[in-house]
Order: structure tokens, then sequence, then C-alpha cells
């Protein structure tokens, strides 16, 4: 065997290692998202996530995993059995994603402002809308979520929830906000935290479960609530996390590029290898 031939053998099983690989993490994401469909209180008590978002997210999850394992299973068999025809189209999907992901990347960049506008707008009309509509509130229960998450309330401050209609009382001038809001750990009042009382919060209080999901869950808009907009504290979390996110997107970027690399060598040569062993017949 020439230096040649076990330089194709050594790419081909590297090839194939590497997308078996792929292909178990897509069965474990798939069947991650297909447990989470399946037993939802269990990851509302532990996730947080409110049971809307909570299948939004898995639906999710499963289609990753069988677009992992659609492409990884590509690039198994194109591999090991040394087809042409599957390596090709194995290099033309990951192309496909890899332009995709850069011109998204630059999109972002170049139209940041007016993505960032775009999402205030949206952010802003779920405020406003909140729980107006009982059977559609997985974006507020989503928004929720980030509010208790991010330790913030409001986009700008919580005067964004100052002239919901849902929120207004008609027993009291005070103004109300969603118990995401609520502060838990500036106090120990157990009247408040009792309110508590929405999935996504039940962390906070163990006693606390909803009876029904359209339960409305609010507090005063007093000391005891945060009083930093989420506008601000995304763009802390973004700015914390940058380094890592950077990372990541370059890890992904790599590795495509690597598969790219492996996948078009060993497609251009395997005429050759089939040309001399039509030489020796």
């Amino acid at each position: 065997m020439s230096a040649q031939d076990s330089c194709l053998s050594l790419i081909k099983y590297l090839l194939f290692v590497f997308n078996l690989f792929f292909f178990v993490l897509g069965s474990l994401i798939f069947c991650f998202g297909i447990w989470i469909l399946v037993d939802k209180t269990s990851f509302v008590s532990f996730v947080g996530l409110s049971f809307m978002p909570l299948q939004i997210w898995s639906k999710v999850l499963a289609i990753s995993g069988i677009l992992t394992m659609g492409l990884a299973l590509l690039g198994c068999v194109g591999a090991l059995k040394e087809l042409r025809c599957l390596l090709g189209l194995y290099f033309g999907i990951l192309l496909l994603l890899f332009v995709t992901q850069i011109t998204l990347g630059i999109l972002i960049s170049t139209q940041r402002i007016r993505l960032e506008r775009r999402v205030k707008d949206i952010v802003q009309e779920t405020i406003q809308n909140y729980r107006a509509n009982p059977e559609e509130t997985a974006a507020e229960e989503s928004w929720d979520y980030v509010q208790f998450q991010l330790r913030c309330c409001g986009w700008n401050s919580p005067q964004d929830w100052f002239r919901v209609p849902s929120l207004s009382s008609n027993e009291s001038e005070a103004y109300r906000v969603p118990c995401s809001c609520y502060n838990s750990s500036a106090t120990n009042d157990s009247a408040i935290f009792f309110k508590i009382s929405l999935p996504q919060f039940s962390r906070l209080r163990p006693q606390a479960r909803p009876q029904h999901s359209t339960d409305l869950c609010v507090v005063p808009a007093n000391s005891y609530t945060y009083r930093e907009g989420c506008g601000r504290s995304l763009q802390k979390w973004l700015h914390n996390n940058l380094i890592s996110i950077v990372g990541i997107c370059l890890g992904v970027g790599l590795l495509e590029l690597s598969f790219m690399t492996l996948s078009i060598f060993l497609c251009r040569n395997l005429d050759q290898v089939y040309d001399r062993l039509a030489r020796y017949r």
C-alpha cells in the first residue's frame, strides 16, 4: 500500500469516526427533545419554563437532532463506502451551512441597530398585550422567564408595565408589575413571596404551584422589584459572554471547514484509487 493510499484510508476513517460521534450526539439531542415533550411536568419544575415555551424548545431540539443525525449519516456512509455522490452532497450541505452562518454574522453586525430596534418593538408589544389573550401566552411566559433570569423588569424600566391594561387595578391606583419583576433576595416578606405562583417561578417557593397556566401573578411596583430594564441587562449579558459566544461560533466554523476539507479531498482522490485498481485487474 502506497503512502497516498494510507493517507486516504486515514482520512476516510477519521471522517467516519467524527461523523459517527455527531450522529450519536444528534440522537441524544433528538431523544432529549422527545423526552421533554413526553414528560413536560418534570422539566417545568426543574428548568423553570412553563409549558408553552418548553414545548417550543423541545420541538427545536428534536428537529435539530434529526438534522444533525441526517448530515452525520451522509458523512458516515459516504466515507465508509467511498461513495462520491454522498460525499459531494455532504460537502454541499456543509458549505451551505457555513455560508449561511457567515451571512447571518455579517447581517447581525451590519444591521445591529435595526435588529435592536426590532427586538425592542416586539418586547414592548408583548408587554402591552400582556395576558390580553389567555389562549396565547407563550411570548409573555418567555418574557417572564427572561426577566426572572436576567433580574430585570420591562425593556427600558419597570415603568413599561405601568400602562398595561391587564395589570391595572380598579381598587387601587398603585402600579403593579408581573411577579417576574419581584426581587426575592431583597426581602423575606412571605406575604408577597407567596404570590409568586407561576410555573417559571416555582423554584422560589416549592409550595407555590399554579392551578391554571393562565393565572395572573402580579406584585406592587415598590422597592422590592428590579429597577433595571432588560435592554441594559441583555447588553451586559452579551458583553460578559461575548468571548464564549465568539469562541463557540469559531469552533463550529472550524469544524465545518475541517469536515469540508476532508470530504472534498477524499472525494477528489477516489478516482485515482479506482484507476490504479483497474490497471491491476
